[in-house]
């Protein structure tokens, strides 16, 4: 038996249920399989299922298809159909995967794929219930399909070979790394610059200088390229360029802000590179005295034609742009040979007087040190230069239109940086070797024997120059921008490299501000931008985008002043390039396992050093300009952040905010705690936090910025269904919680019972020091008719509580917590309003049909009309009818539910500090009062205490809160809560209770036991008797409150514990009851008695 292992391993995905292999079986070639294990070393394996399937691991190649399975292994994707998956000589199979039934699939990239990825279609992998519960037993394998796997087929190749026929019949276009990224970068990188002002900039800084300027620039974008190079292989790339991998790596916001203004700069440099054309053209009118209006107005116009052409060589089609670019650089690679033929061509008398002596080692050694001259330094020459270093971004900003991003925009990039770098300090050495700097241009200033020299290289060449120190000359590397068309062979052509570079610059930015702004509206990162995001024909063009660069590039060259708008243009691409480098640097430090870039010539800290870099080097262009770049910059950030886009892209800012708070939760586990720094840590029992909001926002008035709040919530029944509906509604309820800004935690259990989740909730919640240290709950307000088990269970939780050594916070209202009821009906009038509205766009669609003129149709019409209406209008005012119900009905529950959302009047905060237990119940209180809602809320003490002694107690009490640096507005001291209760009080005590008594004095021996033993739950007349005088407390207590506090805004009141064992369930429900029946809010706490108060400092 033998058995070949390759990639496609699976049944239609479709199906969804089993992914298999085909196993072979032919006893013939099984013997050949066994004669060639033979011939191999034995293989041990330390677990055998089977004797079979001893070598049924190893993987067999058809002759020649090693290197396609190599290559498969290196590139992670290839077509199915590169590898021959089994050889099937007969038709016996089994559904298998390597030797046993399982629906396990084995490891393929289309289950990695991003829904609707172009690349390749997804297909869903079993999931993990799917594989853990056991298998349905009505599975039908069908043996087409079978079949199908057997002759190398699947339907995730048939769609993927589908998706690819129609790409090639559709023609879209996709570039490699030459064409779409090589020669995009040098044609950017080569501006004009080159050929007019890099004479110049040798000529200020010497050779030595102007080397170090150019490899200095070289620095900033070859680190910039590095960290492209990095982020670009780290995850399919799709448009959007700068904007698309900073967004990707450091989120929207630092996405967003600078993706516009990367936009912006292109559509701007766009006006930058047509002007400077113009200018060109204008310069050769102006000497052939043709000008067709004058200097400015002409540049206007030849701009405005220019404009148009560029957009119309752009909508037509990528391709066509990109032929234009190869163009464009061929005439601009032969204008730069042309110039270093032109060097080794013998010189002529005239060019001689404008300085130029071919190669010369006096003027390389004259020319090798610096000559500053007007107020120039080396960094207002390096400021100059720099711009000619940029546009190392041209082939990125199309990633969307590359056929493999991840390759080429390392390899164009750097490559265009190498070769264009080489190009500027070649041609910098070159000019600076054969031309001086100053030249008169007067051939008759020749050497004259006996004539005294001023020891200058011209002079030992036969030149005097000398009047060019007093005077201003017109030649030289100094004077003329114009000394790499005088060196050159043939002149013209200097300027058919000026108009190349220009235009194919122009060209670049017209293609990148579109292609980045389509995907940054994409996005939606700005609302009011959607319309700029569609795109038209095959390659999905941004026809829209183009004419607001169109738009944008003519109003600058109408009306703006360029030469103001241009260190702003540069200073906007020098912030792109400093985030890209952070963004490489943040993915590095925050170690998320996410960041696995293919390429590995990078460091996180030259990253780093490399955004600092940029950033000083916009202050060096332009300080001013990068004060506006990084205002602007700041605006974009703080909007985007305000705004919160509703997007997940997996940033390296959400990596270190991971990073940052498990740093901070391990060292807080170093930290002992201290009593000056306990904060209330809240364990609320809200169930799903939208069900009992009212119990969640009294915890978050004392939690919130302050401490921590979970609100928890225990599905209880069959686990299988439980575990589902908890897993499925997790995030939603924690997205609820974010949406309405409840700075809290959720968490759910699936238990046996309420009170085992609980505990488990009591005991495994929090991380490290951040874990709960109080439990809220809600006062359970349907004890009397509740089953005995939930009563059983809601006071074994505090009972559980106080064994944790929690504290316990319990809190009752009028009208109760539990709004589902309301929530129910709401979502029911919800689906019945939908039901309604397309019900009425169904009716709309079939009066408006073609096909019913005429008489008859009119009147069916009219008749549908009038029925519709009637039908609309009846069931509007059913549900009119029936949300004035529900209304009325929930009202009371409505208004219960918000009014710790709403800010409390003037009032008071009545705190019945009964027993010490800490300084909970006086911490909770006063921390409320600091809150906004609550700060018109006076504190109120009452205590209890001994008649004679009032004042006394009084000054204790005012001097314990004054050491606390509590403010309190009123001391009481309650000196009659040990007497007994009236009669009335007491009666509704006795009758509450009635029902929970077990009466077991009235009856025989033998009986009484049977009922304990029945009904172990109920109130014994010993335990009555027992804790008769507790309950006499708490009747009392009630009465005491009734008196005191009925118009208080919140009432904190010592929670009474029951002794475990000692104390029945219902009886101490009985006293929670009494306690807080007919009250304002009452929060009841307890804490665990120890300290939460000093008055240390």
């Amino acid at each position: 038996m033998s058995m070949n292992n390759a990639p496609n391993v699976f049944l239609d995905p479709n199906a969804n249920r089993f992914q298999v292999n085909i196993i072979n079986e032919d006893h013939d070639n099984n013997e050949t399989t066994q004669e060639d294990v033979g011939s191999d070393p034995p293989h041990y394996e330390e677990t055998s299922f089977t004797d079979e399937t001893h070598n049924r691991l190893r993987i067999s190649y058809r002759p020649g298809k090693r290197e396609l399975y190599d290559n498969f292994r290196q590139n992670g994707e290839k077509t199915e159909a590169s590898l021959h998956p089994y050889d099937t000589h007969s038709k016996m199979y089994y559904l298998q995967t390597f030797g046993h039934n399982t629906m396990d699939p084995v490891p393929k990239i289309d289950y990695y794929r991003n829904t609707g990825s172009v690349s390749g279609n997804k297909i869903n992998r079993p999931s993990l219930l799917e594989i853990h519960e056991q298998l349905a037993k009505n599975i039908a394998v069908s043996t087409g399909s079978v079949e199908r796997v057997a002759n190398g087929e699947s339907s995730a190749g048939d769609e993927t070979a589908v998706s690819k026929e129609e790409e090639n019949k559709t023609g879209f276009v996709k570039f490699g790394w030459v064409k779409g990224v090589l020669v995009r970068c040098m044609l950017n990188i080569w501006g004009v610059m080159l050929f007019i002002r890099l004479s110049w900039i040798v000529g200020q800084a010497g050779i030595g200088l102007g080397v170090i300027i150019i490899l200095l620039a070289t620095m900033v974008t070859s680190i910039t390229g590095l960290s492209t190079s990095a982020i670009a292989t780290n995850g399919f790339v799709r448009g959007g360029g700068a904007y698309y991998l900073i967004s990707r790596s450091l989120g929207p916001e630092f996405g967003g802000s600078i993706g516009l203004i990367f936009a912006f700069a292109n559509a701007v440099a766009v006006a930058m590179y047509v002007v400077g054309f113009a200018e060109t053209v204008v310069e050769l009118l102006k000497e052939s005295d043709t000008l067709m209006v004058d200097e400015s107005n002409d540049i206007r116009i030849i701009g405005t034609i220019t404009v148009v052409c560029l957009l119309g060589i752009s909508v037509a089609g990528m391709e066509w742009e990109a032929k234009a670019q190869v163009i464009l650089l061929i005439v601009l690679l032969v204008a730069i040979a042309n110039f270093f033929i032109g060097t080794v061509i013998p010189t002529n008398t005239e060019k001689k007087a404008r300085g130029f002596f071919n190669y010369q080692a006096s003027i390389f050694a004259e020319n090798f040190g610096p000559d500053f001259r007007s107020g120039e330094g080396f960094f207002s020459v390096f400021a100059i230069f720099f711009p000619a270093a940029t546009g190392i971004l041209a082939g990125a900003n199309i990633s969307g239109d590359l056929k493999d991003p991840q390759s080429a925009i390392p390899q164009g990039t750097m490559l265009a940086i190498v070769i264009t770098t080489i190009a500027y300090i070649a041609v910098a050495i070159c000019a600076a070797s054969c031309v001086v700097r100053d030249a008169t241009g007067n051939v008759n200033d020749t050497i004259v024997p006996g004539m005294s020299c001023n020891g200058s290289s011209a002079c030992g060449l036969g030149y005097d120059f000398s009047r060019c120190a007093s005077q201003p000359c017109d030649y030289g590397l100094m004077n003329n921008f114009q000394v790499m068309s005088m060196v050159s062979g043939f002149g013209p052509l200097i300027t058919a490299g000026i108009f190349s570079a220009t235009l194919s610059s122009a060209l670049a930015s017209l293609v990148s501000a579109p292609k980045v702004f389509q995907a940054l509206c994409k996005d939606n990162v700005y609302k009011g931008l959607e319309f700029f995001a569609k795109g038209y024909g095959k390659n999905n063009e941004p026809i829209r985008g183009y004419v607001l660069t169109f738009v944008i590039a003519m109003a600058f060259i109408l009306i703006a002043e360029l030469n103001t708008i241009a260190p702003i243009i540069s200073n906007f691409f020098l912030a792109s390039y400093a985030l890209i480098n952070f963004s490489c640097f943040h993915a590095s430090y925050a170690k998320s396992p996410g960041w696995r870039p293919a390429f590995r010539y990078y460091n996180m800290w030259v990253s780093l050093f490399g955004a600092l870099l940029c950033c000083g080097v916009m202050f060096v262009i332009n300080w001013w300009a990068a004060l506006i770049t990084y205002a602007i910059e700041l605006f974009l950030y703080i909007y985007v952040t305000y705004k919160k886009p509703e997007v997940n892209w997996g940033s390296s800012t959400q990596a270190l905010y991971f990073v940052n708070a498990l740093d901070s939760a391990l060292a807080l586990t170093t930290v002992e705690d201290h009593v000056k720094n306990f904060r209330p840590q809240c364990l609320a029992l809200t169930g799903a936090p939208m069900v009992r909001p009212a119990l969640l926002d009294i915890t978050h008035a004392f939690t919130k910025n302050n401490g921590l709040c979970i609100c928890c919530e225990v599905y209880t029944g069959p686990r299988k269904l439980c575990v589902k509906e908890m897993n499925s509604g997790m995030e939603k309820k924690q997205a609820w919680l974010t949406k309405n800004k409840r700075k809290a935690f959720y968490a759910a259990v699936a238990a046996d019972s309420f009170r085992d989740g609980v505990k488990s909730l009591l005991q495994a919640s929090g991380l490290g020091r951040m874990k709960p240290n109080t439990l809220v709950i809600g006062f359970k307000k349907d004890w009397r008719s509740a089953p005995a088990t939930q009563v059983e269970n809601y006071v074994g939780i505090i009972h559980d509580a106080f064994d944790f050594e929690l504290g316990v916070i319990i809190i009752r209202i009028s009208q109760g917590f539990d709004i589902s009821q309301v929530l129910q009906v709401q979502e029911e009038l919800e689906k019945l309003e939908q039901e309604r509205l397309a019900l009425e766009a169904t009716i709309k669609e079939n009066d408006f049909e073609e096909g019913k003129r005429g008489i008859c149709g009119f009147f069916k019409k009219a008749s549908t009309l009038n029925i519709s209406k009637h039908e609309t209008k009846k069931e509007s005012t059913i549900n009119t009818m029936q949300s004035m119900h529900v209304g009325e009905f929930n009202q009371r529950l409505l208004e219960a539910s918000t009014q710790f959302k709403k800010k409390q009047g003037k009032g008071t905060i009545d705190i019945w500090w009964l027993f010490d237990d800490g300084g909970l119940t006086i911490l909770i209180p006063y921390i409320l009062t600091i809150r906004k809602k609550w700060k018109n809320c006076k504190l109120r003490i009452f205590t209890g205490g001994k008649v004679n002694r009032i004042e006394e107690e009084k000054l204790v009490m005012a001097s314990l809160l004054s050491k606390f640096r509590i403010k309190f507005a009123d001391i009481n001291i309650i000196c009659d809560i040990n007497i007994k209760p009236n009669k009335e009080s007491w009666k509704f005590f006795e009758e509450m209770i009635e029902p929970y008594r077990l009466h077991e004095s009235c009856k025989d021996m033998t009986t009484a036991e049977k009922l304990k033993r029945e009904t172990p739950w109920k109130i014994t007349d010993a335990e009555l008797e027992a804790f008769k005088e507790k309950s006499y407390r708490q009747v009392r207590l009630n009465e005491l409150l009734q008196e005191h506090s009925r118009a208080a805004n919140l009432i904190v009141l010592s929670l009474p514990v029951a002794r475990k064992g000692a104390v029945s369930d219902y009886l101490y429900m009985a006293w929670l009851e009494i306690l807080s029946k007919n009250l304002p809010p009452v929060l009841m706490v307890r804490g665990n008695h120890k300290n939460v108060l000093t008055f240390y400092s």
